[in-house]
């Protein structure tokens, strides 16, 4: 079993401290609620269940498409598979509570994997198998993984000296039918083949019992794992799909949801993925993004819901072979993972111009949906431009003094809180973490500062936390830092955001050189590009005489931000 949280933070205390302090202390504390009416939400469910039990009615209709091949999965053989591939599994010794990881870009397996673990209780870690073999050391460490579903081209990557032997102490299993299973590994096709679905153990599932584990740097420090449980991923779902008023309407047999976002990241994975099979929608995977093999699977498949990130709403709006494609057949534009400007959204509008455009927030500890567009429901009202949408059902939403706490009200800024059933369960074997994020009365505070209008929609207008966003990817400081930290040549480093048009925001950094050392600007660039994946390389070094800091020694951002913001910085 996996330990995360001291026992404070486990969802029925939360949900009753929750209750105890609304109750006794209704006004001090401002609450905002979503405009939709709360739902039942079926959390007794395990999250394999939920997701496929509204598809049960179409068996046949389509579910998973490979864009790259058009070979298409309907729900029945979609299910079916999952089954073989828990069966398979359980064959290799993965058990209830046991971890493994996904080493995948978009797929067909990676979604037979993740439900063939969550069938056996058991937990999936995913990874960007672009990562370094350093990093995905250190998250396959950290998680406990027994097992790597990964491709062949990635294999190398797990033969890192500092990774137990391939077959012996780690089983690797790879997708690559065409290629040849690599030495030591086992093939995961022949694997799902040969296995009985009906072999499945009987495995007692309870609401509070992990199924996902995404890595997250949260407000601060180093990444950590968030700990999915399954009840909470199924409240998030529910929070987006169920009901008769949908906050995001996804019409069954009928929608065709484009996946080109990685599913290593939790808006893919929550938003496109489960959302669109609990709602019967099919889903059109793409391994990467490529602007003409995506427009033409767009256009093949008559995609309807494109989620997409403001860089990916950027290439749409400029890349001229978008005229060249018939786009018409979108209806919904979900933009997530990182703010979209009304400019970048105007631009794309103009070119679908019957497609509805809204924005969601979130946050990985937060299960991760706080908010979203209500132009997406079924009975849809007007979002403002800039609005992430109002909080989502069956969920509580405040807003903070960052310094004091103190609530605020209605069109203050301050910190956001959130407050339901789908927050984490707390951070992976971290419980000082934990309690730093949820605190006792059951408030996830976010490190986002933003405030509700007089209409309850939510505004995010700066942030508290450290955490850098390269395309929606996460980039945390502290980890650049460690890295500058550990060369003989650097003194003391701080790395912050530099706002950038195509990525949103860039890493940077600040250094301060060892003593006689005139290492150069390049040098450390090319120091830190080996160690990490592309999102995380620095765009620009800037040496300096000193890092600001506080009297306890914590860096002062804001006084290097304000330093790029200058004329002769910028």
């Amino acid at each position: 079993m996996i330990t995360v949280a001291a026992p404070e933070v486990q969802q029925p205390q939360i949900a009753a401290a929750a209750a105890a302090v609304e109750a006794a202390a209704p006004e001090a504390t401002t609450i905002f609620r979503s405009r939709l009416p709360d739902i039942d939400i079926p959390t007794h469910m395990p999250l394999h269940d939920y997701c496929f039990a509204t598809a049960a009615s179409a068996p046949d209709a389509p579910c998973l498409i490979t864009a790259a091949t058009g070979k298409t999965y309907t729900f029945a053989e979609t299910h079916l598979l999952c089954r073989k591939a828990a069966a398979a599994l359980h064959g290799l010794g993965v058990r209830h509570g046991d971890r493994i990881m996904l080493l995948l870009q978009n797929s067909v397996e990676f979604a037979l994997a993740f439900f063939g673990a969550s069938m056996l209780g058991a937990v999936s870690t995913a990874a960007n198998p672009f990562c370094t073999p350093q990093e995905i050391h250190k998250q396959l460490v950290a998680s406990g993984a027994k097992l790597v579903v990964t491709q062949s081209a990635y294999v190398d990557k797990l033969r890192h000296e500092a990774f137990p032997r391939i077959g012996e102490a780690l089983t690797v299993i790879t997708i690559d039918e065409d290629d040849g299973t690599p030495d030591g590994c086992q093939p995961f096709w022949a694997l799902v083949s040969a296995a009985d679905e009906n072999s499945v153990p009987e495995s007692p599932i309870s609401p509070d019992d992990a199924v996902a584990l995404p890595y997250s740097s949260g407000t601060t420090g180093l990444p950590k794992g968030v700990v999915l449980t399954h009840g909470g991923l199924v409240s998030s779902v529910a929070q987006q799909v169920d009901g008769e008023n949908p906050n995001l309407h996804m019409r069954a047999g009928e929608d065709v949801v484009l996946c080109v976002l990685p599913l290593f990241h939790i808006f893919s994975l929550n938003s496109v993925l489960l959302c669109a099979l609990r709602a019967g929608a099919a889903v059109m995977l793409m391994p990467r993004f490529e602007m003409g093999a995506m427009l033409e699977g767009i256009e093949r498949w008559r995609v309807t819901v494109a989620a997409v990130v403001p860089p990916l709403v950027l290439a749409l709006a400029k890349n001229p072979g978008v005229e060249k494609h018939d786009l018409s057949s979108i209806r919904i534009v979900l933009s997530g993972a990182a703010p979209l400007g009304k400019e970048l959204e105007d631009a794309l509008r103009g070119r679908l111009p019957q497609a509805i455009f809204g924005q969601g927030y979130g946050m990985t500890e937060a299960g991760p949906v706080l908010s979203m567009c209500p132009a997406f429901a079924r009975e849809p009202t007007p979002a403002k431009s800039g609005s992430c949408g109002t909080v989502v059902r069956n969920a509580q939403l405040k807003v903070v003094d960052p310094d004091t706490g103190v609530s605020l009200g209605r069109n203050l800024p301050g910190e956001i809180c959130i407050r339901g059933p789908q927050i984490m369960k707390g951070y992976l074997n971290d419980p000082v973490a934990t309690a730093a994020t949820i605190d006792v009365e059951g408030w996830l505070h976010t490190g986002d500062i933003g405030y509700v209008d007089d209409d309850d929609e939510v505004f995010i207008v700066d942030r508290v936390k450290e955490l850098i966003k390269f395309k929606g990817f996460q980039v945390p400081p502290a980890e650049l830092e460690a890295l500058l930290i550990a060369h003989p040549s650097i003194a003391d480093a701080a790395v912050v955001p530099q706002k950038d048009d195509a990525a949103g925001e860039v890493p940077v950094a600040f250094v301060v050189r060892a003593a006689d050392s005139d290492i150069a600007e390049e040098a450390i660039k090319e120091f830190v590009s080996k160690q990490v994946v592309f999102y995380k390389r620095l765009h620009k070094v800037y040496f300096t005489h000193a890092i600001p800091k506080s009297a306890s020694g914590k860096i002062l951002r804001k006084e290097l931000r304000a330093k790029l913001a200058a004329p002769a910085t910028a």
